[in-house]
């Protein structure tokens, strides 16, 4: 029936971004040229780009502030205040994007989605979960990081250390991507060592690491041949947005304590060299028997960029009980842990333990239809975002690995299979069912495997990305994960002496 369902949207025009979004998407083409280039040095195209963008509002309660912003912009007056105008612009203008494409998925699956409530203060902020796609992971550290400074910085106020933040990212949008140098983006470091010290803002810390870590591997810029221009320009629109006074730091986020049983459809994991998280995705049966839900929780950690692979799961041992449950493929009983709006448990080893053995399959199979799927905060619509699990079967493998769904092809993203995972393109190519997350990149859907039932040796065998939490069944996998946890031994002991003196 899904195969059915994912057939019609790929097919249909549900797949596609719908009415009015070809014209959004260009609107942010046009501002995400104009970054490339520099606001400093707006040719009379690119002005009229900015403008456009601006324009795109004017019927809207942010007119006047994105029309003023973008004059003062063009006239060469740069300020803070326009920035920030021009990224709520143009998060907006993507998150009617996101918000299309979502509702034709929401459709096509037989999806109910909850509603986001509105800001207590009407301010509009959000406080949502602090999960960036794989592509550009900005993860909070929960664990103890692989390796510690031995000179630990002094804690700067938060105001003081965001405007520095903002004022990086203004440099970056008057230079333009073309004019970055090692310089400036250098000059990032110094921030990135202050948001980390301050635990409120190390969601910030973490985006702005991997952003500036990009910036630096393609410097020189200016004579390369092509850039990721929107990927750089979302970095750089969240990265500002997340800045502002008070959306890190006005205060403890609002969550329900939940209790019931946690159904484990497979894990996604998001890695760059300084940090590494671990995104389960769920379902969630509530024990007083309410609708189930689809959920997600995250556990990460700082790491450094030479532990790779299966080590990776040795950085995250403060949390036991969730990798037993994903090796061991069982569900977990979770009493009085923080659910917030965005659908994000807020993890904690000791409200939960690990109880009866949970195929993700068979939970898929069972539980995900009828589960009411999580609100998106307004921060996160942005297409590139949508992970919706789904399972997949009644489909054959075509030669480039891509799913043919009865004569409509879905196309599979194997290289976000992590390397951490038994989890491989070709037992995936050998498959008859997937649990997966279906994903919208470079204009097209596609699905990102989780676990899949696959044969091997003629025995049906069912294979997930969290299969080796607990460290690598397979013998060869072991011995060089072995060899890898030792590094991570040394390093940590290292940082212990540095730490002790």
């Amino acid at each position: 029936m899904l195969a059915v369902q994912l057939a019609a949207l790929l097919g249909g025009d549900s797949g596609k971004a719908g009415e009015g979004a070809e014209e959004a998407l260009a609107l942010l083409d046009g501002f995400d040229d104009a970054l490339v280039h520099g606001l400093a040095r707006l040719a009379d195209e690119r002005a009229d780009a900015v403008a456009a963008l601006a324009a795109a509002f004017a019927a809207t309660p942010l007119g006047d502030r994105l029309a003023e912003a973008a004059d003062a912009v063009v006239s060469g007056s740069i300020t803070q205040e326009h920035l920030t105008a021009l990224a709520g612009g143009r998060v907006a203008l993507s998150g009617a994007v996101h918000d299309a494409l979502l509702e034709s998925l929401d459709t096509a699956l037989g999806r109910e989605r909850a509603e986001w409530p509105p800001p207590p203060d009407g301010l509009g902020t959000t406080r949502g979960a602090a999960v960036e796609p794989a592509a550009q992971p900005a993860v909070e550290p929960a664990a103890q990081p692989a390796v510690e400074s031995a000179a630990q910085p002094a804690v700067q106020p938060a105001g003081n250390v965001l405007g520095g933040v903002r004022s990086w990212l203004r440099e970056l949008a008057i230079t333009g991507w073309r004019g970055v140098d090692h310089d400036l983006v250098s000059a990032a470091d110094q921030i990135v060592e202050a948001l980390l010290a301050a635990p409120d803002l190390r969601r910030l810390a973490v985006l702005l690491d991997g952003f500036a870590a990009e910036l630096r591997a393609s410097c020189p810029i200016g004579s390369a041949e092509h850039l990721p221009v929107r990927r750089w320009a979302d970095l750089w629109t969240r990265a500002l947005l997340l800045s502002q006074d008070g959306v890190l730091t006005g205060g403890p986020r609002p969550a329900a304590a939940v209790s019931g049983r946690l159904l484990v459809l497979g894990v996604d994991v998001h890695e760059h060299g300084t940090a590494v998280q671990f995104q389960v995705h769920a379902v969630l049966e509530p024990a007083d028997g309410g609708r189930p839900r689809l959920v997600r929780t995250s556990v990460a950690v700082a790491k450094v960029d030479t532990i790779v692979g299966p080590a990776l799961w040795k950085l995250t041992q403060r949390h036991k009980l969730l990798l037993a449950a994903l090796a061991d493929r069982r569900c977990v009983e979770i009493t009085d842990m923080p659910l917030l709006d965005s659908g994000d448990l807020v993890w904690d080893d000791d409200h939960a333990f690990v109880s009866k053995p949970a195929d993700p399959l068979a939970a898929a199979r069972l539980c995900l239809s009828a589960a009411l799927a999580p609100a998106v905060p307004p921060l996160d619509r942005v297409a590139v975002r949508i992970a919706e699990p789904v399972l997949v079967e009644g489909y054959k493998v075509t030669k480039d690995g891509s799913f043919d769904l009865g004569g409509t092809v879905l196309a599979v993203d194997a290289q976000r299979l992590p390397e951490c995972g038994p989890l491989t393109p070709k037992l995936v190519a050998a498959s008859s069912a997937c649990v997966g997350l279906v994903r919208w990149d470079a204009g097209r859907w596609t699905l990102q495997p989780l676990a899949v039932q696959a044969k091997v040796k003629r025995e049906a065998v069912v294979v997930a990305t969290g299969d080796w939490a607990l460290g690598p069944t397979d013998p060869k996998a072991a011995k060089a994960e072995a060899r890898a946890a030792d590094a991570v031994t040394v390093l940590r002991e290292r940082a212990g002496r540095l730490l002790r003196r």
